[in-house]
């Protein structure tokens, strides 16, 4: 009987090492000052810089691309998701004031493809830069047989620190505040069941067509990597009196905005404030999804909120704006039951 192997069964160990080797620099150019380990420990440390700070608290988010990926393997294009993983759990941390620390991401798959797991690990080392934090380290899973060969999923795990007297937590949000919308990039990772459903089986569409209005193809647009918005939003609490802030994912404004206001509270939006991107129309028009769904499901063009004192807005939206955010105001606090009114 011939000697069985860990490799014959599926799991390629001098693979794993080969990603190692080649995600090395791109790992090095996130580390920042608190580092205090290198890749291929088992556990990474970091030291926080709490100097200043009264009262340090630690904020964690975790979050991963749901079915986005799916238009990462149709297309071959492996580069961007690992931006959208950080984005999603770094948007989370810096809603309460935080600043992201670092950064921990989890890959796993069915059969690691160096190529394809070093594009993702590439775009993840992006995000981290983007959002100013370490990629502190990670986890390559290879399980043969539970996934197929060609997919992989990931989930992602980010740290950040913020001094308990400036946290964040819609408290002294008060009638009257405006609403601040900042542009998301398209539907960052969120209602991908839905838009793939829409575009892909009932319109019929590849990911290669272009229909009118879109600059890309259908696929392309779709896989625009998600907005990171931590350093506008770090700016933008160092300028104004940020009183809340919100980040619209899954369930769009409806459902995350409410989440931020206090009782006794409403967001009145005006949705003719701005223009979503051509994207959320098409699949409006092609699915005959009715607009409330549409508002429930995705951003529809604005991926982060903040709530400011009136007299402030103007000053919000040009911190923003040149904080490379590009925003406006869309809306109001009003008196009500917590719910997003639209008009």
């Amino acid at each position: 009987m011939a000697r069985l192997t860990y490799k014959g069964a599926g799991v390629d160990i001098d693979a794993g090492h080969r990603l190692v080797e080649r995600i090395k620099p791109l790992v090095a150019r996130t580390v920042t000052p608190g580092v205090l380990s290198g890749l291929g420990g088992f556990g990474g440390l970091f030291r926080p810089d709490t100097a200043g700070m009264a009262d340090p608290v630690l904020v964690s988010g975790t979050d991963g691309v749901g079915t986005k990926l799916k238009l990462a393997f149709a297309l071959n294009r492996h580069d961007t998701v690992g931006i959208d993983l950080v984005a999603m759990s770094v948007n989370d941390v810096v809603v309460t004031g935080a600043r992201p620390l670092f950064f921990l991401d989890y890959f796993a798959c069915g059969r690691l493809d160096v190529d394809a797991a070093a594009d993702v690990i590439a775009g993840i080392a992006e995000g981290c830069r983007q959002a100013g934090c370490a990629l502190l380290g990670g986890e390559t899973a290879e399980m043969p047989g539970f996934y197929p060969d060609g997919e992989y999923d990931l989930a992602g795990f980010a740290v950040g620190l913020v001094d308990r007297p400036r946290l964040i937590d819609g408290a002294r949000v008060a009638v009257g505040d405006r609403v601040i919308g900042m542009a998301a990039s398209g539907l960052h990772s969120n209602g991908f069941s839905l838009a793939r459903k829409v575009l892909f089986e009932a319109a019929g569409l590849r990911p290669g067509d272009r229909p009118e209005g879109l600059a890309a193809g259908v696929g392309e647009t779709l896989l625009t990597p998600t907005r990171i918005y931590v350093r506008p939003v770090l700016e933008l609490i160092g300028r104004c009196d940020v009183r809340a802030l919100a980040h619209i994912t899954g369930g769009g404004l409806t459902e995350n905005l409410p989440r931020v206001l206090p009782e006794g509270t409403s967001a009145r939006v005006d949705t003719g404030s701005w223009t979503p991107p051509p994207v959320f129309g098409l699949i409006e028009r092609l699915g005959g999804v009715a607009q409330d769904e549409m508002l429930r499901t995705f951003n529809m063009g604005i991926g982060m909120c903040a709530v400011v004192p009136a007299g402030e807005a103007d000053a919000a939206v040009s911190a923003l704006e040149a904080a490379g955010a590009p925003a406006r105001v869309i809306g109001e606090i009003v008196e009500g039951d917590g719910r997003v009114l639209y008009g």
